[in-house]
């Protein structure tokens, strides 16, 4: 695909919003999660548009030299493991709404991965984050007790304040998409064109019917590698066909950012 036209576009759009860039609530044990939320709060729009901007503007990341990849500083990256006998019970108010747009302004090749730009809004535990884009990893770059899935979706959102909060959903195959066809028509369809698609799509069948989620405060996964993002990874993974799988593959296999320790935070699990 014409990666200077998925630059453009990128750039057209990042005025209006903050972009992730690749390569993912408690009880009296979140009690330190939700805290540290609270004091990360004060990260301000302004700073979370220029460093998410620099993450969309890579447009060729090298993924088999991650060690290479600007770094700040921080010990809460991610992807990262998600061991699921470890994971806390959520037990405050985890509730998860979601209100996409069924217009997708456009279907970007952005130098590192498909991406969709959308609108929209999600509720999380009362709190409202705007949806900015979602775009895909293959294969997953969260595991589920060390296993990966061949693909993860990343709904990339942004409050008022400038926090970020990802949704992560895992893909497995399985039978057609509807949805995840859509994508990659229009792909197929537009790759020589500068023109926005607006593409109708039913998000709702890029989702699991089933909303429980693992919870936990990571990273961007593409540089800067901004920490203080709140993740949202989805327990019950989406299925698409094994011709699905490798019809992305066709244009992205290997963007996944490499697991990172999960030190001393903890994994809270919400159950719907």
């Amino acid at each position: 695909m014409n990666n200077e036209k998925g630059l453009k576009k990128v750039l057209a759009v990042l005025g209006a919003f903050a972009l992730l860039g690749l390569s993912g609530c408690g009880q009296e044990q979140t009690t330190e999660t939700d805290s540290s939320v609270q004091e990360t709060t004060e990260l301000t729009s302004e700073v979370a548009t220029e460093e998410t901007t620099e993450a969309a503007t890579e447009e060729h990341l090298d993924y088999e030299n991650q060690d290479e990849w600007v770094f700040e500083s921080g010990e809460m990256q991610s992807p990262i493991n998600i061991e699921t006998g470890a994971a806390e019970a959520m037990i405050e108010d985890g509730s998860l709404a979601l209100d996409y747009a069924e217009e997708v302004v456009d279907v970007i090749d952005n130098g590192h991965s498909i991406e969709m730009e959308d609108g929209g809004k999600a509720t999380i535990a009362g709190r409202s984050f705007e949806l900015t884009q979602f775009h895909l990893h293959s294969p997953s770059e969260h595991t589920l007790d060390g296993e990966y899935f061949p693909l993860e979706l990343h709904f990339v959102h942004k409050a008022q304040d400038g926090r970020l909060a990802v949704i992560a959903v895992f893909f497995k195959e399985g039978t057609a998409n509807a949805a995840f066809q859509a994508i990659l028509d229009d792909v197929k369809a537009n790759e020589e064109t500068t023109a926005a698609s607006g593409l109708s799509l039913n998000v709702a069948e890029l989702l699991p019917t089933n909303k429980s989620y693992y919870h936990y405060l990571g990273s961007l996964t593409t540089p800067p590698l901004t920490e203080n993002v709140e993740w949202y990874v989805m327990a019950n993974p989406v299925e698409v066909s094994a011709e699905q799988i490798a019809a992305f593959n066709e244009y992205y296999e290997g963007n996944n950012r490499d697991v990172q320790p999960l030190g001393e935070r903890s994994v809270l699990k919400y159950e719907e």
